[in-house]
């Protein structure tokens, strides 16, 4: 996994708390459940990563 990876990964993760929390603050479900999917794809992402790291070596 590159660092560029790493960083996109994390940026979409953290990216997707701030939108699940506004979306909390503001009681809009909508942008809430897109910062949940956010954050889990980012998840996804990472682990793929990791996997292919460990075939890697």
């Amino acid at each position: 996994m590159s660092f560029d990876d790493k960083v996109d990964n994390k940026a979409e993760e953290v990216g997707g708390k701030v939108k699940e929390g506004v979306g909390r603050a503001t009681d809009d479900e909508r942008l809430e459940a897109e910062g949940r999917a956010d954050q889990t794809s980012s998840k996804l992402k990472q682990a793929g990563e990791k996997i292919k790291d460990a075939f890697k070596s």
